[in-house]
Order: C-alpha cells, then structure tokens, then sequence
C-alpha cells in the first residue's frame, strides 16, 4: 500500500518537471543524484549524522574517481546510544562502483552501474546482526538522467558467512530525485529489503532536500520503517573535490 502510493505521488511529480535530457552541466556537482559518477580525478567527502530511536550514527565516507567509469570509497560508521551501551563503532567499508553503459552508449539513454563491496563488523554490541564479522554485497543500479529529474532503481544482494547464522538479504530500492530550481532538489526513495530470516526484514520510505553552492550541497532528510514504526533524521554534508 505504501509503495503504490509512494509511485502514484513520483507520477504526478514527474508530470511537473522536464523529461528533457539531462546535460552535463546540470549533474556535474550533483553529488545527491541516484546515478551520480565521480570524473577522473575527483574526490567526493560524505559526512551523515543520524539520529533514531536514542541513537545518534556518525558516518564518514570518501570516494575517488579511478577514472570515468569507476569509483572506489572507504566508510566509517560509529554510534552513540544515549540510552544504552550500544556505542562504538558499527562497520567499515570498502566498496566501488563500475558503470557498465552511459547513457550516450544507448539509444534509451539508460545508466547502468555495478556496485560491489565489503563491510567489516565493528564490535558485536552495535553492529546489525551482531555476528555479522563480515558483509560481502554485490548489486545493479540503472536508471535515467532528465533536465529535471533523475529515476532510477536499485537491486542489491548481501550475504552473511557464518557456520551457524548465517544470512542473506536482498534490497529492492525505487528512487526518484527532482531537480527544483539550479540550487534546490527534492529526492525520495523507497528501501525494500527482504531476508533469509523475516527478523531482519525492512521497508524503509525516505525523503531528502538538497541545497547547492557550488561543489556543496546540504542535505537534511526523514526516513521512515514501516516493520519496526522507527522515524529516522538525518543531516549530510557533500564536497566535491
């Protein structure tokens, strides 16, 4: 019910905005796009702060541009629990992502990019699940750039490895970015995410709005879990380097 109403609304949005060609000036430091992809020789700081059910999350990530097509990052992830002694650090990541089509190599003007990576478990107390020492994920994201927006979507598989508990999980997730005025965007996106075990089973309806200045934007978003009724607040900071 959710995610039909979530489509019905990106329909009517999309209806607004121009569905011409995106150029390359308009998303050359538009960090927040779904399908942005670092030049050669770029380097993109991420810098979250979410807060959620009495947990504040600190994440820091770097990207660099290896060249048109392929990007490598490094993510550090820490929490703070206020009302427990959920503290320290939850995970840190290697990933990357290749673009297998630009939207020149083909007549519908679709992005198609693999994403694959890494991520180490910090101390068992905070990290989800807590025995995951070690997540390996691989997935696809496609979709495409206009003038006034961006849709795209994203299919992403984890895996777990452990003798006993071992999991996987897979996330489904649709997203839609609107490029408002030159400095104002608008994004939404809908994380559905379905797992070996149903107690790690998510669905997740987020919002963000992006202001820019030059080769920064400031973002402040709203996420809400359905499985779980947790509303989630966050604040990032991009610079493009």
């Amino acid at each position: 019910m959710f995610f039909k109403k979530f489509l019905v609304v990106i329909a009517v949005v999309c209806a607004a905005v121009s569905l011409r060609p995106a150029h390359a000036d308009i998303i050359q430091y538009d960090t927040s796009d779904p399908l942005y992809m670092l030049g050669a020789g770029d380097v993109l700081s991420e810098s979250t702060v979410t807060y959620s059910d009495s947990i504040l999350r600190l994440a820091q990530a770097g990207s660099y541009g290896i060249n048109d097509r392929l990007t490598a990052g490094l993510y550090l992830h820490y929490q703070n629990d206020f009302a427990g002694d959920e503290d320290g650090f939850s995970s840190f990541d290697i990933g990357g992502k290749y673009r297998l089509a630009q939207a020149a190599d083909n007549n519908y003007h679709i992005i198609t990019d693999v994403l694959f990576g890494l991520k180490l478990g910090g101390s068992s107390h905070v990290r989800t699940p807590w025995f995951a020492d070690s997540t390996y994920y691989a997935g696809l994201r496609f979709g495409r750039q206009f003038a006034g927006m961006t849709l795209s979507g994203t299919i992403k598989s984890s895996w777990i490895f452990d003798d006993a508990r071992g999991m996987s999980y897979i996330d489904f997730i649709p997203a839609a970015y609107f490029r408002i005025t030159p400095d104002w965007r608008l994004g939404a996106d809908f994380d559905w995410r379905k797992a070996t075990n149903p107690d790690y089973d998510r669905e997740w309806l987020n919002f963000k709005i992006i202001r820019q200045y030059g080769r920064t934007q400031y973002i402040g978003g709203l996420g809400y879990e359905f499985e779980e009724s947790e509303l989630e607040a966050s604040f990032k900071l991009n610079i493009l380097f």
